[in-house]
């Protein structure tokens, strides 16, 4: 549901919105609480995800700028690449994707998708974002080198540009809440490269909405993540002439595990507790560990009695057919 504070910046449609809202019903009585699911991996293009959120925004600012190749980073099973591919593809876009990690034998799940979509691959074998933001912004020069009139877009698509994606998603779910007569008390969900909760904590200080918003860290520790946030949603909030302190940030990077895409005992658990009682599929590296979260606050009883919580599935599950 668009608001008109957005009016001013281009976006095409490749989201199928506004995503359903429903009340986890089986969880809620499991744990004598009231959880709702924003249904952000029903956004339907290429499988969806809340990445094609900031792609509506990204690809139209990419065309406006009149780019005729795109440049998307992330990890091997990145979903946002997956969708970037597609996105870039049917909007006549050549397609260049940054993969951190080694080339597999076989190609499977978003990588077997990255290939289907015609994507232009190179491989980083490192597995420090760092190394794979160096070799794109190299990349980048190459082709505008050779003529090309390229758009870059990083980790996550989380720019400025991107994190209106989910400001625009946060007027989204204020419409949920007038639809069905509900107000949050909480906000939950899966943070990683600062553009969704980036958009979602300018949203929130748009429209003067009192509930928390509780980034669970699924990569980096609270610090750095946190850190990243304010430098991006400072960048966004100067689109608005807003400003955001740090005390509007909430990160908890208790659940990551080892490390980053390294699936978690407890992380593994909450995929299989959304499965087998509401029908629901998460993945291992994003929404399986903020699902554990969200479930150990429950167990701990970190929420007051009567809240009213949202965890919003912000996608991934094609990761759950990786071989």
């Amino acid at each position: 549901m668009k608001n008109n504070i957005l009016n001013n910046f281009p976006k095409v449609n490749l989201s199928i919105l506004p995503t359903p809202l429903m009340k986890l019903e089986h969880i809620s009585k499991k744990y004598n609480a009231n959880i709702y699911c924003k249904r952000d991996d029903l956004t339907g293009f290429a499988f969806g995800g809340n990445k094609t959120r900031k792609l509506d925004y990204l690809i139209a600012d990419a065309i406006n700028k009149k780019a005729d190749t795109l440049i998307g980073v992330g990890a091997v099973q990145s979903n946002f690449c997956r969708m970037a591919a597609g996105a870039g593809i049917v909007n006549g876009l050549e397609v260049h994707l940054v993969l951190g990690g080694v080339k597999p034998d076989k190609s499977s799940a978003n990588l077997l998708i990255d290939e289907m979509f015609d994507a232009k691959i190179h491989y980083v074998e490192s597995t420090k974002w760092d190394d794979w933001e160096n070799y794109g912004k190299n990349l980048e020069k190459e082709l505008t080198a050779s003529g090309k009139k390229v758009y870059y877009m990083p980790i996550g698509g989380s720019s400025a540009i991107g994190a209106l994606g989910y400001v625009d998603a946060f007027y989204e779910i204020l419409y949920d809440c007038g639809k069905y007569k509900i107000n949050f008390d909480y906000i939950v969900h899966s943070s990683t490269s600062a553009g969704t909760q980036t958009g979602l904590i300018i949203g929130k200080k748009l429209t003067g909405w009192k509930g928390k918003i509780i980034g669970i860290g699924s990569a980096k520790n609270q610090e750095q993540l946190s850190e990243e946030i304010y430098k991006l949603a400072n960048e966004t909030g100067n689109f608005f002439n807003i400003n955001i302190k740090y005390d509007d940030i909430i990160i908890d990077d208790k659940y990551i595990g080892e490390d980053y895409g390294v699936v978690t005992e407890k992380g593994k658990e909450a995929v299989e507790l959304f499965a087998r009682l509401e029908g629901i599929f998460l993945d291992y590296v994003y929404s399986g560990k903020a699902a554990s979260g969200l479930i150990d606050y429950m167990e701990k009883n970190k929420f007051e009695k009567d809240s009213n919580i949202l965890f919003i599935h912000t996608g991934g599950n094609v990761h759950l057919f990786k071989i």
